[in-house]
């Protein structure tokens, strides 16, 4: 949907007079996420989303004593619709890496999982280092770490990109492609599937700093340092008040806020 210049602006008040703490009456803060990335974020048959960056979002409005209200975007295009004044913050499992921020301002990490690859059972791919998968094809969603891992390390490989996880999930599952790759969770997730019953984890992906980046952070418009700045406080808070392991048991049987 086009946004107009008239709701752009005022979206863009809303958030300033929120970053200052100007109200005293409770804000609304939108939030935009991909809503294609289960267990993280994902919209059901009925239209609702669900998982565990929503549920994170909605602990941490509820501790800085705001109303989320979201908002769907395809990944291609979450941060210039940031930009646009679309929502106020992104809450989408977003890597946090220097070619990021030169275009938002992160708070620190909510949470930090690695990258596998995931073959066909009957693969001869044993691991998941640039020999392992030397001639293979491989997919993986664009504009993500793992699409700028895969094309900077399996340059013996094709690599072919997707939108989301879910379409590149179906063509492994049909035997067009011999690998996919993803964050772990996601892909683990998957695999409990009856779709994902073709398919194993080949192995882990050692990360790259400069690469994979520090974690999964909010990502704020540039120069938002105070809205960074509570929602930095709240994911200080829900983590010492226990609400943040609460929901991390929900979906997980570890502590995904890594080290």
């Amino acid at each position: 949907m086009r946004i107009t210049k008239r709701l752009a602006l005022g979206l863009t008040a809303a958030a300033f007079a929120f970053g200052l703490g100007a109200a005293n009456a409770q804000e609304t803060l939108k939030i935009g996420t991909e809503g294609a990335y289960p267990p993280f974020n994902n919209l059901t048959s009925d239209g609702k989303l669900e998982g565990f960056d929503i549920d994170i979002a909605n602990a941490l409005c509820e501790e800085m004593k705001v109303k989320c209200e979201f908002v769907t975007q395809d990944w291609d295009g979450i941060i210039p619709a940031l930009q646009a004044g679309k929502f106020d913050a992104i809450i989408a499992s977003m890597s946090i890496t220097d070619e990021r921020k030169q275009k938002v301002d992160f708070t620190h990490k909510y949470y930090h999982t690695p990258s596998a690859i995931v073959v066909p059972k009957d693969s001869d791919v044993k691991g998941a280092s640039k020999e392992d998968l030397a001639g293979k094809t491989i997919g993986a969603a664009t504009s993500t770490t793992h699409f700028n891992y895969a094309e900077k390390t399996y340059t013996d490989s094709t690599l072919k990109g997707y939108p989301t996880s879910q379409e590149f999930f179906l063509d492994i599952a049909n035997g067009r492609l011999d690998a996919v790759t993803d964050d772990v969770v996601v892909l683990d997730e998957w695999l409990k599937t009856a779709d994902g019953a073709c398919c194993k984890i080949a192995g882990m992906i050692t990360p790259v700093p400069e690469i994979h980046g520090e974690g999964a952070g909010i990502a704020v418009r540039k120069g938002e340092t105070a809205l960074a700045d509570k929602f930095n406080a709240a994911i200080d808070a829900i983590r010492k008040n226990g609400k943040y392991k609460e929901i991390n048991d929900k979906y997980f049987t570890f502590d995904v806020y890594g080290g």
